[in-house]
């Protein structure tokens, strides 16, 4: 009998750090950029995606790094067991890498761009004519808006402030040498623009200003100026213990936020540099700022590549054939001779976003708002649009007296401000507004409609994995039902109840919710699914998150594929966990989809010998989610529902046009294959727009599955 190896699953090498796998999912999208398959000016928002990004990647990991390297902190990451200087070392390896690509692309978009009549140009490549114009524009609208910043004895180096341009300016008079920092003001538009006979032009605002430079410095010369841009530590703690109000103290730490510590550096490169100055004036400038030379990026192309989409917000109206062509999310057939609640009381209703409408679950707060018979609504709010039509639903509801219940999370990292002032506007319309729980996320997303009819109490209630969020639901992915079980909306009222008042967490009936719980159940899931592999031979799990970081979790997959299950991961973004390693990972299978939509569902399967189990969740398998937030995960108990989900994974592991999937070296391939072309998201588009002119139609329907119908198409095709 062959003696079974023993593996050391906690060996480092069987897993990738989190930062490095963040980087490598950055890279995939600027992948995008390059690729040529996508409409030209959406491949320059990918480049302006990937900048953006970045930027929030830096003021939030890159600076906890720093943060704890600069205090000397030496505890070794859980997974590779790197300390966080070599975490500092291993990022900024990458992301210079990250850089140089992104930059390269953009020289190679500009070029492509150009042959349709589109020009990124630089002051002095505008004609006499228009450099006038320029200059008009700006002593008229620039120059009254900058501040020129001197810096000796009686003025010290500056603030300055997090991810603005700026430019550091050399100076001399009669022999004395100066050095002064010019920040440009943040405008409404990025560049300066015109048209000429058919022809479009863009020019940086901070290339006009620099070539105005010396209006600022009458009597002395300028010897040398550079652009240069800094990101800042954005994750600085909240201080929840003892406080009275967390609405004042979130208020108080937006204002510390804007002074963190810097963490990165970025100097615009010209051919023209005096090597000598710039060398000094870089190092004044780390030592100013407390960085070091691998916090140092140079660019070569303008920094900020975000403003990228000033450009296209203008070029999109006359070049409509370079971007996407549009794709009008399809409100369901089923509701268009029915109300939401009408519905529900029926049967569940399934909505798959962005190719389904946001609107039914819209009109489920708004409707509900109206109704003469609703009792009360409770809602979870993590990031909502600027004008949402939810949070006017829910003043509406209040103002007309029902019992309104709202969680504001105050905690959601750079929408603090937006829900600040959410919480103080739905309070005044007679809302009750929670916060959440101290030293906990509420991530949730879960609304409750409470109705007395027929002298009856009925409870409606909508779960979903995205946000409550109508702008950002037309390009992100996400899942949701409205159901009327009463199970689940018994588990709803106890979770508002936990939220609202000073209760321990709930016996669920059928909702899972973290802290703890969706960890501790999943990883029962997945030893369920080891004992019934051995059994009968046929242990299959697959699962669709954004990122995947929780040792625990990836431990026990491992234990899975050396038992033989067969385990598929669609893992857009982060993922720790190694496959096809032998004799640790070989039966797991990971997938990444980077496409025109950002994938954001969660999705959990289990075959169970045949006895699926299938759920939905707002929470990523990351150790954050199942140890500082509040998460649901919910069963999904409708038959056709559930077999629409199994549908959807399948077309996703079938992609091999948008898919890549990771290798045991911890890079990524394109799926490449001899099948037909199958882009997931191009899929379930098809399947929205084919659905709607199916009820437009009334058509009758076909017994074969939609994936079916669909792939019959293109095989005709």
């Amino acid at each position: 009998m062959t003696e079974q190896i023993k593996y050391d699953l906690d060996n480092p090498d069987y897993y990738e750090n989190r930062e490095v796998s963040w980087l490598n999912f950055n890279y995939r999208v600027l992948q995008e950029a390059a690729d040529d398959r996508n409409p030209l000016l959406e491949r320059l928002s990918f480049l302006s995606i990937g900048t953006s990004n970045l930027d929030e990647f830096m003021m939030v990991r890159v600076a906890g790094l720093q943060d704890q390297f600069h205090l000397n902190v030496n505890e070794l990451d859980s997974k590779k067991q790197w300390t966080p200087e070599q975490q500092l070392i291993a990022i900024a390896d990458k992301n210079h890498e990250n850089n140089e690509y992104q930059y390269t692309l953009y020289q190679e978009l500009k070029k492509e761009v150009a042959k349709h009549n589109i020009h990124f140009i630089r002051f002095n490549e505008a004609p006499i004519r228009r450099q006038e114009k320029m200059k008009t524009f700006f002593f008229n609208e620039i120059y009254p808006t900058l501040t020129p910043l001197g810096i000796d004895a009686y003025r010290p180096f500056p603030s300055l402030n997090n991810k603005l341009i700026h430019i550091f300016v050399n100076l001399s008079r009669e022999g004395e040498q100066q050095v002064a920092i010019v920040p440009i003001p943040q405008l409404v538009n990025r560049y300066f623009h015109y048209e000429e006979n058919g022809h479009y032009y863009f020019i940086n605002l901070e290339d006009i200003v620099t070539n105005f430079i010396e209006t600022l410095f009458t009597g002395y010369t300028i010897e040398s100026s550079f652009l240069f841009r800094v990101t800042r530590n954005a994750d600085l703690d909240i201080q929840e213990d003892g406080a009275d109000d967390l609405l004042t103290v979130i208020e108080d730490y937006l204002v510390e936020r804007r002074n963190g510590m810097a963490v990165r550096i970025e100097i615009q490169q010209e051919e023209n540099y005096d090597q000598e100055y710039i060398h000094a004036d870089l190092e004044y400038l780390l030592e100013e700022l407390g960085l070091l030379e691998r916090d140092l990026y140079f660019v070569n192309g303008p920094l900020d590549l975000t403003g990228l989409g000033d450009a296209i917000d203008v070029l999109e109206n006359y070049f409509p054939n370079l971007r996407y062509e549009p794709f009008k999310p399809v409100y369901p057939s089923e509701l268009q001779t029915t109300n939401v609640f009408k519905l529900a009381e029926k049967r569940d209703i399934f909505l798959h976003h962005p190719y389904d409408s946001f609107k039914p679950v819209v009109e489920f707060i708004q409707d509900a708002a109206n109704d003469p018979h609703t009792l009360a609504i409770k809602q979870t709010l993590y990031r909502v649009s600027a004008n949402s039509p939810i949070i006017s639903a829910l003043k509406t509801a209040a103002e007309r007296g029902k019992q309104v219940t709202v969680l504001v999370e105050l905690k959601a990292r750079f929408d603090e401000e937006n829900n600040v002032q959410w919480a103080k506007i739905l309070e005044e319309a007679g809302c009750h507004v929670i916060y959440g729980k101290t030293h906990l996320k509420t991530h949730s997303k879960i609304a409750m409609v409470v109705k007395q009819k027929n002298g009856r109490v009925h409870r409606y209630v909508h779960l979903g994995t995205g946000n409550y969020n109508d702008k950002t639901a037309r390009f992100y992915t996400d899942m949701g039902i409205i159901t009327t079980n009463e199970g689940i909306a018994e588990d709803a009222t106890d979770f508002f109840n936990y939220l609202s008042g000073y209760s321990n967490q709930p016996d669920y009936h059928y909702l899972h919710v973290s802290p703890f719980a969706i960890r501790d159940n999943y990883i029962e899931d997945i030893e369920d699914e080891i004992q019934a592999h051995k059994a009968n031979g046929n242990g299959h799990i697959i699962a669709k998150m954004n990122s995947l970081t929780s040792k625990d979790v990836i431990r026990k997959l491992y234990e899975a594929s050396q038992a033989g299950v067969k385990v598929d991961l669609i893992i857009r973004g982060i993922c720790c966990l190694v496959p096809g390693i032998p004799g640790v990972s070989e039966n797991i299978n990971v997938i990444s989809v980077v496409g025109r939509f950002l994938e954001h569902s969660r999705i959990y399967w289990f075959n169970n010998n045949g006895d699926e189990k299938l759920f939905l969740s707002s929470a990523d398998m990351m150790t954050r989610n199942m140890i500082r937030r509040v998460e649901i995960e919910f069963p999904i108990l409708d038959e056709h529902i559930h077999e629409e989900i199994m549908e959807i994974l399948k077309v996703y592991l079938e992609d091999n046009t948008k898919a890549r999937y990771k290798l045991p070296d911890c890079t990524y391939q394109y799926v490449q294959n001899d099948l037909a072309p199958v882009d997931s998201q191009q899929i379930f588009m098809q399947k929205a727009l084919n659905e709607g002119e199916q009820a437009r139609t009334s058509a009758p329907r076909s017994k074969m599955t939609w994936f079916e119908r669909l792939q019959n198409r293109l095989n005709k095709k």
